[in-house]
């Protein structure tokens, strides 16, 4: 699976952590690729640590299991940092991308040893500013997008955009701030590579 993108996400039932590897895999989907997004069913609840998992490709996929040694893990709720071991596997040629307000340096050392790239956004803030309430899940679906480059930035948007065009056809209003979302965190994560 040389040509798969493999990417694991952390949050916490309710943040959207599910939702975001949903849409994931709906964009790049519509761009041609061959896609994979799904959580990890158990005991979930609001609140509760939740995984979910894309693979991205442009072969066929075969393999159908959780990902293990992910290229790119995704942390929605930065607490997990402390009761998970959301590095487990994660390519060291990859990358980490968190939402915190904090820098790169100061949440490595709860990264249990982690020497590959480390990727901070506030997505909680982004969402606040754009959307008025913490929906952290749409600026890490930026973040992801730009971090792993996993399709032309043109093509996102246009997919968001449609996507949301379906999804909010009966609240319009969300719209704008939802794409706002996304063009701040993309713009954050750009930099930060």
């Amino acid at each position: 699976m040389n040509n798969t993108l493999e990417i694991r996400w952390h949050g916490r039932g309710g943040q959207g952590a599910k939702t975001a590897a949903l849409l994931l895999a709906d964009v790049a989907f519509m761009t041609g690729k061959n896609v994979q997004g799904f959580p990890e069913y158990g005991p979930e609840r609001m609140g509760a640590p939740i995984t979910a998992f894309n693979r991205i490709s442009q072969d066929p996929i075969r393999v159908h299991s959780n990902i293990y040694e992910p290229d790119f893990v995704a942390v929605v709720d930065e607490t997990l940092l402390a009761s998970v071991n959301v590095t487990d596997g994660l390519s060291e040629q990859g990358a980490i991308i968190i939402n915190t307000p904090k820098s790169a340096e100061e949440v490595r050392g709860q990264l249990r040893g982690y020497q590959g790239k480390v990727i901070t956004i506030d997505a909680r803030g982004i969402s606040e500013h754009t959307l008025g309430k913490n929906f952290p899940n749409t600026p890490m679906l930026a973040a992801v997008v730009a971090v792993t480059g996993v399709m032309k930035k043109d093509d996102f948007f246009k997919q968001m955009k449609d996507s949301f065009a379906h999804k909010f056809a009966k609240k319009p209003q969300v719209i704008d701030g939802n794409m706002k979302a996304l063009e701040m965190a993309y713009m954050v994560a750009e930099k930060a590579i």
